[in-house]
């Protein structure tokens, strides 16, 4: 049997400029890209605050697990990319901290030089496995 796949896509205009979905659900597992703190039409949030974008990325996150039935529990991998990392890592931690909860996914935090956009200071991206208890 060939399992099925299933995309997702805000309609912000990099998707289509890229080239990428925002998620791809294959089989029971859900592949999230990187999100990163924009509103609904894809206007850039929090340009100088870090916690702000944490936050804003954390809620794009949620809207893609929304969209396919999912819950943070749900969450087996978080992938975290920071600029200035020595400088903002505490404030990462306990933000992913508050929004696991008593959940611990793997998770893999890196510093970077650079993201995708000039303001961005951060992107999380997730794994998710739709077949365990939410």
């Amino acid at each position: 049997m060939t399992a099925q796949s299933k995309e997702f896509g805000f309609g912000v205009p990099w998707e289509s400029l890229y080239g990428f979905s925002q998620a791809v659900q294959a089989g029971d597992t859900l592949y999230i890209s990187g999100q990163l703190s924009h509103d609904s039409t894809g206007a850039f949030i929090g340009a100088g605050d870090f916690e702000l974008q944490v936050r804003t990325t954390l809620d794009n996150l949620d809207r893609v697990l929304t969209h396919f039935g999912a819950t943070r529990n749900q969450i087996v991998e978080t992938t975290v990319l920071v600029r200035n990392l020595r400088e903002n890592f505490d404030t990462i931690a306990r933000l992913h901290a508050a929004y696991c909860g008593d959940h611990r996914p793997t998770s893999t935090v890196m510093g970077v030089s650079d993201l995708a956009l000039a303001d961005q200071l951060v992107e999380i991206g997730a794994v998710v496995r739709l077949d365990l208890a939410p």
